[in-house]
């Protein structure tokens, strides 16, 4: 059975809000801060070579956070290349290393990888000012609690199915949090669900909707007043990506897919690559329409989200939007855009938004509000 509340309740079991560091706590360290040194860092994966090209074009020194990895690589890429490196074994090691990242005037930039591999309960932790609201991690870690936030903010999303026993049609089983797409899976009824499930972790099932999967990046200032004018603030359209999945997007070549698993061969959604999109130009004020809602619904329910997020669309053949899913970060989408994109040049050319992200670093900084968009 399709399921969809005729009402919405906000529950949360508080996990992530006990844990986070107060703001009160992060404005004394901004406040010892010395503003014209500030440092951008974040952890060397994902989206940081164009965090730390776009942080270095705008002024700011930068710091790679690095855990088990080599760094060779960005001696290859050295406009992407941070200043310094920074050496953990674990990522909840940052925790015990916060004042190093204090005593050099870093802000920590999160992107999904960062916050998946520290986990949203360790993140809210850390004692280092961070750009963005880290009360969005509550709403955006639980699928559920998303939900009620996206639909509460008048978008259209797949129909949630409550009970897998209840599976009628096609339907995307998806697990909690920043996977890449790892683990997902359709399923056609109860029996498919069975196959492919694991109970470990915690799951939600959506209706499969038939249709064209867009990722649109979008950009929330609350201080800047204008362009797209919101009740604080303005909202950026940046860029718009698909994304290559293996191996779900190769593996209709090898026949049908009920055969296919028979041989022990499933569909997956694992996330290899980013190809850039631009939609008709009709869908515009639709996709900024649907920004603007979730981020008034943001202000009103946690104080707003800040800076980039991107909301996953499915595009159907009679033009209907609807949104799976809701990342409040920077997403690897943005990746292909590094100098730019069709939309970000008609905003200011070359503009990334790794380098979006620093200038309103920079614009908090010259206004004195620097308290308005770190957490």
């Amino acid at each position: 059975m399709l399921s969809e509340s005729s009402r919405t309740i906000f529950k949360s079991d508080n996990r992530i809000l006990a844990a986070m560091v107060s703001k009160d706590r992060i404005n004394k360290i901004v406040a010892g801060y010395d503003k014209d040194n500030l440092v951008v860092a974040t952890a060397c994966s994902h989206t940081s070579l164009q965090v730390f090209a776009g942080a270095k074009r705008e002024g700011f020194k930068t710091l790679g956070i690095v855990v088990g990895q080599k760094t060779k690589f960005y001696d290859a890429f050295p406009l992407g290349k941070p200043d310094e490196f920074m050496y953990l074994d674990s990522y909840t090691e940052l925790l015990g290393r916060a004042d190093e990242l204090i005593d050099n005037n870093a802000v920590v930039v999160p992107h999904g990888s960062f916050v998946e591999y520290m986990t949203p309960k360790n993140f809210v932790e850390l004692e280092v000012p961070t750009f963005g609201n880290r009360h969005v991690l509550d709403w955006e870690s639980d699928r559920d609690k998303s939900r009620q936030w996206l639909v509460s903010a008048g978008i259209e999303m797949p129909y949630k199915i409550d009970d897998p026993k209840l599976i009628d049609r096609p339907v995307l089983v998806k697990y909690d949090g920043a996977k890449g797409g790892r683990g997902f899976f359709i399923a056609k009824d109860y029996p498919d669900f069975k196959l492919g499930i694991d109970h470990s972790q915690k799951f939600s099932i959506q209706e499969y909707v038939l249709g064209t999967r867009y990722y649109i990046h979008y950009f929330y200032s609350p201080l800047r007043t204008d362009g797209y004018k919101l009740s604080k603030g303005s909202l950026e359209m940046l860029s718009i990506d698909r994304r290559d999945e293996s191996n779900i997007d190769e593996i209709y070549k090898l026949g049908a897919t009920e055969e296919l698993k028979k041989l022990g061969h499933y569909p997956t959604f694992v996330v290899t690559g980013n190809v850039p999109v631009v939609v008709r130009e009709s869908l515009l004020p639709k996709l900024l329409d649907m920004g603007e809602k979730v981020v008034e619904k943001s202000l009103e329910l946690f104080g707003g989200m800040i800076g980039p997020f991107c909301l996953e669309c499915i595009v159907t053949d009679s033009l209907q939007v609807k949104v799976f899913e809701i990342s409040s970060r920077i997403v690897a989408g943005t990746n292909p855009f590094i100098s730019g994109s069709p939309y970000s040049d008609l905003i200011s050319p070359g503009l990334s938004t790794g380098r979006r992200i620093a200038q309103e670093l920079k614009l908090a900084r010259d206004w004195d509000k620097l308290g308005e968009v770190l957490t």
